[in-house]
């Protein structure tokens, strides 16, 4: 059971993330009518936000080209190692995504430009932790569905690498 100043400390580091990204929820709301592909690649990211809260670590995998690689030398099972590494950290997860911008080009490769906040329980310290992030993701369409081959990411207000 967390004291009072404890407590208050949590809700004071949590509050600025939960409400940037209700900000970048609503703002991402607006917009015109967004094309058939388009649809299909925030289905991609709301699949994936729902496997990441259910620490289904095996969906998010699949969602992963077995080709992927990125500028930091990770492919697929370096994310793999990561993701089940945070998984096996955390009690519970929640995120926060605001999809900034939707790229397709033609019919078989699209950019996602978004920022997720990441809170959730662990065993440590203060028993939570919220951060915020920003990625780039790379997707290549694979037949009716699409998959990540390439990613950089870094903190809300940090380089992107």
């Amino acid at each position: 059971m967390m004291d009072k100043a404890t407590a208050n400390t949590v809700r004071a580091r949590f509050r600025p993330t939960v409400m940037a990204g209700a900000v970048a929820l609503l703002a991402s709301a607006c917009g015109g009518p967004a094309t058939p592909a388009e649809e299909q690649v925030r289905d991609w990211v709301r699949r994936g936000v729902q496997a990441a809260e259910a620490e289904q670590r095996r969906v998010l995998v699949d969602m992963i080209s077995p080709a992927y690689a990125d500028a930091r030398g990770n492919e697929r099972d370096g994310i793999e190692s990561m993701l089940r590494f945070y998984f096996m950290r955390m009690n519970s997860v929640e995120l926060i995504t605001s999809i900034e911008e939707v790229s397709v080009i033609g019919d078989s490769a699209a950019e996602v430009l978004l920022t997720v906040g990441m809170a959730g329980t662990h065993d440590g310290v203060l028993g939570f932790s919220a951060e915020a992030y920003r990625f780039s993701l790379e997707l290549e369409a694979a037949g009716s569905d699409w998959q990540l081959i390439s990613a950089r990411w870094g903190e809300v207000g940090k380089e992107l690498r």
